[in-house]
């Protein structure tokens, strides 16, 4: 069994990828770019994603871009995964994850999603060369966290 997901395994999955940058948004939220485009970014409290019995946003999104929008539907609607989106995001490419969640997904299945991400932002090119290396996230062997 693949190891849970955690909120370091985004920082280090990402991080592997090629050409990322990373960021900081105006509140000093970390942002992670290919090519000056995002594909990952931690987002900072808004009215859109609440608590329902507070009504206090949430502290702890993080916004994953997707290919299109029926990417986003099928994670979205999937009952078995924590991923959520707003009205704020309609016909916008990505998903929304709270990390309070993120446990309920494994390393394998976070980095699919941020490889998936990478590509829908990624040129062509660097796709193409990514897609035929042999250092993809979704290929290296995951271990249990000691």
């Amino acid at each position: 069994m693949d190891a849970e997901a955690t909120e370091q395994d985004i920082h280090d999955l990402a991080g592997a990828l090629p050409f990322v940058e990373t960021q900081r948004g105006p509140g000093g939220n970390v942002v992670y770019q290919v090519g000056g485009k995002s594909f990952i970014y931690f987002r900072t409290p808004r009215k859109d994603a609440f608590d329902p019995a507070t009504g206090e946003p949430y502290r702890d999104v993080v916004v994953f871009w997707v290919s299109d929008e029926a990417g986003k539907q099928s994670l979205v609607h999937d009952p078995a995964t924590p991923y959520f989106t707003t009205s704020h995001f309609d016909g916008h490419p990505s998903v929304l994850l709270r990390l309070s969640r993120i446990g309920e997904l494994s390393r394998a299945e976070l980095a699919e999603v941020i490889e998936d991400a990478w590509l829908s932002r990624a040129s062509s090119h660097r796709g193409r060369l990514y897609l035929a290396s042999t250092a993809r996230i979704t290929e290296v062997p995951t271990h249990p966290r000691r």
